[in-house]
């Protein structure tokens, strides 16, 4: 028959022991501890000048004087001493000098609800998983990226002209279509049938600003506008010609 119990590690009083009393109250010491268990402190390596009866530390790494040797154990001052205690992952304390509950986990005391670290995470998925290339995945309806005061900029960074910032629209994860700066620093407008062979549809120059159009510019029939500002451009129905507003009038271009 074992001696102590198996999770509190208290003495069990044994058949034909003397001085049952003294294991009785080594047990109930143990309990008055370890129920509601409240600790000052888990940061401190170092016991306190003084102590008052029943209060408890947990010992940090690095622990000096009376406390040296008793990392990571409870310690309790009962009867003018120190009396340690194996803690065991899973307890819980109000720890006071933090005013929270902390919990013992993998030998840690962790505060109950504290949000996990959020700088240089390895990466975030959102009702998805991330992997190494795609560090944020997300899967939802739809995703909003709000400001917080007069507007919002949504940045793609690449590191050298040769490298790619783009927005990729996937059909069934293979792209279709592509927008950016692909591989130089001119903006261009990619787009593709089979997501492998791509037509540069629109490429807008870098330096200065001229457009360049892989195919004929195919302008849809309609009639005259009703509201105009110089510069528009329409294909006329009625004469099959390209007009253009000069802010007066509209005027055929051919």
């Amino acid at each position: 028959m074992p001696d102590q119990t198996p999770n509190l590690s208290l003495p069990f009083i044994m058949p034909a022991q003397a001085q049952k009393h003294v294991t009785h109250n080594e047990a109930i010491e143990l309990l008055d501890m370890i129920v509601q268990l409240t600790l000052e402190s888990t940061a401190d390596t170092a016991p306190p000048t003084s102590a008052s009866e029943g209060q408890a530390w947990a010992v940090a790494t690095g622990a000096t004087g009376d406390w040296a040797g008793q990392d990571g154990m409870i310690a309790t001052w009962r009867g003018g001493g120190w009396l340690f205690v194996t803690p065991r992952d899973g307890w819980q304390a109000w720890v006071i000098d933090v005013a929270a509950i902390q919990v013992l986990t993998s030998g840690s005391w962790v505060t109950q609800g504290a949000l996990p670290p959020l700088e240089n995470l390895p990466g975030i998925g959102i009702n998805a998983a991330s992997d190494p290339t795609n560090r944020l995945s997300v899967s939802s309806d739809a995703t909003l990226l709000n400001n917080d005061g007069a507007g919002h900029q949504l940045k793609i960074n690449k590191a050298a002209t040769a490298d790619t910032a783009s927005l990729l629209y996937q059909s069934g994860f293979a792209g279709r279509a592509e927008m950016g700066l692909a591989g130089e620093d001119n903006f261009s407008i990619k787009v593709t049938a089979d997501g492998s062979s791509w037509t540069t549809a629109l490429s807008l120059d870098a330096a200065t600003g001229h457009a360049q159009f892989a195919e004929v510019l195919a302008l849809t029939p309609g009639a005259t506008p009703s509201s105009a500002a110089a510069g528009d451009i329409y294909f006329d129905a009625s004469t099959t010609k390209l007009r253009c507003f000069d802010g007066t009038i509209w005027n055929d271009l051919f």
